[in-house]
């Protein structure tokens, strides 16, 4: 398979990948850097991200998102859900 096409995964060819132009700083040993905080959930994953860690914004609160290698092609937002787990679906319906 060719490279872009695993990075466009489903998206047509001729529209290329939805990347999301973020500021990207180099990582220096020893130094901490701040994350990058976005509210572009639909920005794909590229490879320089990989070690980086972003705040992606859910709608209500920034959650910390670290990017592996393993999440490479992905869109940003798979990695910080906006819904809550919903606990009364989980209780049945009393029937009398």
């Amino acid at each position: 398979m060719q490279p872009t096409r695993c990075l466009l995964k489903g998206r047509s060819v001729w529209k290329g990948p939805h990347i999301v132009p973020l500021p990207i700083v180099r990582v220096v040993p020893g130094e901490r850097v701040r994350p990058i905080r976005t509210q572009a959930r639909a920005a794909t994953i590229l490879p320089n991200f990989v070690g980086l860690k972003f705040q992606v914004y859910n709608g209500k609160v920034y959650n910390d998102v670290t990017i592996t290698e393993d999440m490479v092609g992905h869109k940003l937002g798979e990695f910080s859900p906006y819904v809550g787990f919903l606990f009364l679906l989980l209780i049945p319906l009393r029937v009398d």
